[in-house]
């Protein structure tokens, strides 16, 4: 694990990775992909479906960057376009209706900015995840596995717990981007990282994610066994929740709260 902020940046987005789709093949049983969002298209920088936890039914969404660079432009990067929102907000209604709980996988620089990305409703598709997630009558855990840019990242991650792996990123904006805007110099984004707060540990301290996933043997029969334990206990622990959607406002209620003294 380094230390550095921005060596988290660079760790965040290796190529080799374990990306959305093998951490969907490794953990769960019977995975079987839904696509499309019923309005307009299917976008493959989100892959979601039905599949098994453990004999358990459970909704999956996973936001999907690809390994090689055929993979990669197919998957847009991973940077998601409306449908593909609304195609995770129409699956996680689904997995509402027969009580399946939801399990999402974040990793995305940010949503796609392009200008048919806007004409199609962008902000308004985010808007609508965030909305409806909140009141979501089912358990939801999200997991940071890579980058979490923005409300591109928030779309999937307003949930019950949200966990971050070790060298995970997660910021509002990139920080080249934040560079560019503060300093006019995208070079300065190791500065721009520092400042940010956007490490594993920073987000942890912060009150934004409840745990840190170690690293260790990443990509191993083992790490995925790990997560699939720790999974299968917070999702029982969750289903026998009575006050599950008060606990969920709660939660980001309390994030960035702050009390005036004398």
């Amino acid at each position: 694990m380094s230390g550095a902020p921005y060596e988290r940046v660079k760790l965040a987005r290796d190529n080799s990775r374990p990306t959305g789709l093998d951490y969907i093949r490794n953990i769960f049983q019977g995975f079987i992909e839904l696509h499309g969002d019923r309005r307009y298209a299917d976008d493959p920088a989100i892959v979601g479906g039905i599949a098994k936890l453990n004999g358990s039914p459970v909704t999956v969404v996973a936001m999907e960057k690809g390994h090689t660079a055929r993979e990669r432009a197919y998957r847009n990067f991973g940077a998601p376009h409306p449908e593909g929102y609304r195609k995770a907000l129409r699956l996680m209604k689904q997995a509402e209706k027969f009580g399946r709980p939801v399990i999402c996988f974040i990793d995305t620089s940010g949503a796609y900015c392009g200008v048919g990305a806007e004409e199609r409703g962008q902000g308004q598709a985010i808007a609508e995840n965030l909305m409806e997630l909140s009141t979501l009558c089912v358990p939801v855990v999200s997991i940071l596995i890579g980058e979490g840019g923005s409300g591109g990242a928030l779309a999937l991650a307003v949930a019950d717990r949200v966990w971050m792996l070790q060298n995970a990123v997660y910021s509002v904006i990139s920080p080249e981007g934040c560079a560019s805007i503060l300093w006019k110099d995208a070079g300065k984004a190791e500065e721009a990282a520092a400042c940010l707060k956007l490490t594993a540990e920073d987000a942890k301290s912060l009150g934004i994610i409840e745990r840190i996933l170690s690293e260790k043997e990443i990509g191993k029969r083992e790490f995925y066994e790990r997560i699939r334990t720790l999974l299968s206990r917070e999702l029982s622990e969750l289903s026998n929740d009575l006050d599950l959607i008060g606990k969920r406002y709660a939660r980001f209620r309390r994030i960035g709260a702050c009390t005036a003294e004398g």
